[in-house]
């Protein structure tokens, strides 16, 4: 099929590798064209190397166009993939440092508390240039399938002002669901799930076996597991609040509510230590400064080590394949995807982009009506989406006083400082941060004179 794809942000070199393969497993995706994009060079060769290598040993024609040009990328792309990270780790930095300094402890910082308030800033800067971009060089059909975080503020800048068709793509339903199923002791592939809420705060609202609801007893089951029941404190306690198992890490969830890392003499209750994903203060950080340091020593092993084969049952359970192979090939696909509610979570408001289930053929993508979420799950993704709307707004309209706001409402910034504390540690995040927010560029000359 001679259809084009473009990787924006490609640098990500074990993800960008794994969509490709993805994508290349599909048996008619033999002859389509790829093209990577990435403002650094040094990532860019090394996933281009790495990617092309395994195209090779697959026997395919197909030759990578890589380039740090974006409209070369992008230049009648009939699906763009959106992995940027904007500021990368220089300025991922103080999006968890500067308010760690101020008391404000997260574990990873991309989607919602200051940390993901501030990279959604920076984020969505860059998704409207992106989309004037594509809207202009793009072919009419082209779907943007947004990986990047902050996922439901990206998604939502992109369809509401870039005015491109954008659908959001997240594993934490996987994870979910291969945790839900290993703590019932039953194959993933039997424990049929409903998903409904907001990225990163979708609840399980449905879980089946065989037509049982299992829902009675996945709490029971994940605080027996001799693993969970240590790693999963907070996703527990949640369960046992709210009535549903939600999507996220326990360490995603516990920054996004005010309740479990407000104050540091009781974070380690609700945390462990072992693996940076369960809790660990900047955890997330961390690994990324660790990984990317890595790379320099790895690559030349990556480049010695087996090629992936591709083969059509053996892909990942990222959504984006099955996607564009159900849209060009008419094989059904149902998965949750990241949208514009449009009353498909009736109980939360029409504009927020909300995390669904949906199905896509050749007609494209459909999207059920799940009706009311459960009340006090419906409030907690509330409370979400009013800081993620104010956060939108400001980053589109370098509004410093709505961004601020964000700060103020987030659950656990607000927990943890007074208002006078939001407005210091925002200016000096704003500083901080003062080469990739242009938008702000006036009120950052202002603040620092």
């Amino acid at each position: 099929m001679a259809i084009s794809i473009a990787f924006i942000g490609a640098g990500s070199i074990g993800f960008t590798r794994t969509l490709v393969k993805d994508l290349l497993s599909v048996p008619e995706f033999k002859d389509i064209e790829i093209r990577f994009m990435d403002i650094d060079q040094n990532n860019l060769n090394m996933v281009t190397q790495l990617t092309q290598r395994d195209i090779d040993e697959n026997g395919f024609d197909i030759k990578i166009i890589s380039t740090l040009d974006r409209p070369e990328a992008l230049k009648d792309a009939d699906y763009v993939i959106n992995v940027a990270r904007i500021g990368g780790l220089e300025a991922f930095g103080p999006d968890i440092e500067i308010p760690m300094k101020y008391g404000v402890n997260q574990c990873v910082g991309d989607t919602l508390c200051a940390g993901g308030i501030m990279y959604g800033q920076r984020g969505v800067a860059f998704m409207l240039d992106l989309c004037k971009d594509i809207r202009e060089l793009c072919s009419g059909k082209v779907l943007m399938l947004n990986y990047a975080n902050p996922n439901a503020m990206m998604t939502w800048a992109a369809n509401k002002y870039g005015k491109v068709n954008t659908i959001g793509l997240c594993h934490g339903v996987q994870g979910g669901h291969k945790l839900i199923s290993e703590a019932l002791g039953l194959p993933q592939s039997e424990v049929d799930i409903i998903c409904a809420g907001i990225n990163h705060q979708t609840w399980y609202i449905s879980v089946k076996h065989n037509g049982k609801d299992m829902n009675p007893l996945i709490l029971d089951a994940i605080k027996k597991h001799p693993e969970f029941s240590k790693t999963q404190k907070v996703r527990i306690d949640m369960m046992e609040r709210f009535g549903y198992f939600s999507t996220e890490s326990n360490g995603h969830l516990s920054e996004y509510v005010a309740w479990y890392r407000k104050r540091p003499d009781e974070i380690k209750d609700w945390i462990e230590l072992g693996v940076w994903i369960d809790g660990e203060p900047g955890g997330y950080l961390r690994q990324c400064k660790e990984r990317k340091n890595s790379y320099d020593t790895e690559f030349p092993k990556m480049l010695k080590a087996e090629p992936n084969k591709y083969d059509y049952e053996d892909r990942s359970n990222e959504h984006g394949s099955y996607i564009i192979e159900s849209l060009e090939t008419g094989r059904l696909y149902r998965g949750h995807f990241n949208v514009v509610n449009n009353g498909a979570i009736s109980n939360l408001a029409d504009d927020a982009i909300v995390e669904v289930p949906g199905y896509i053929d050749a007609n494209g993508v459909g999207i059920p009506i799940v009706g009311y979420l459960p009340l006090g799950c419906a409030a907690v993704c509330t409370q979400s989406i009013d800081v993620q709307r104010l956060a939108v707004e400001a980053a589109v309209n370098g509004d410093v006083t709505l961004l601020k706001q964000a700060m103020m409402m987030d659950p656990l910034t607000g927990a943890v400082l007074n208002p006078p504390e939001i407005w210091e540690m925002t200016d000096e995040m704003l500083v901080a941060q003062e080469e990739w927010l242009p938008q702000y560029s006036k009120y950052i000359q202002s603040i620092k004179k």
